[in-house]
């Protein structure tokens, strides 16, 4: 259970830090870049607890899917950045691949 609690907050840090880096302008504004480099490298350590309980296949999986999910509605709601019909399937699609993965998966971390 702890692996799937330290991969939820492995992925708000990298939404966090991937917003953060849309804000620090190609590193150019340091406090955003502060942000981005400290989120990724949380990121990166929960990751690595993730890896000794969930499978490295499905918590990838999973923290992709979710993440790009949840940049996109960060892009939105933070940026303005619509997306367009394509792209809503496209996100839908990975929505789907993940719940596949959860529910079905036998590989998974019980």
């Amino acid at each position: 259970m702890m692996g799937y609690i330290y991969l939820a907050v492995a992925i708000i840090f990298e939404v966090v830090g991937t917003t953060a880096l849309q804000a620090s302008n190609g590193f150019t504004r340091l406090g955003p870049s502060v942000v981005v480099v400290a989120c990724y490298g949380l990121t990166i350590y929960l990751f690595a607890l993730v890896l000794k309980t969930v499978p490295m296949g499905v918590a990838y999986a999973i923290w992709a899917g979710l993440g790009i999910v949840l940049v996109a509605l960060s892009g939105l709601v933070i940026y303005k950045q619509a997306l367009d019909a394509a792209a809503m399937i496209g996100v839908g699609l990975i929505i789907s691949g993940v719940v596949v993965i959860h529910l079905f998966s036998k590989t998974l971390t019980r």
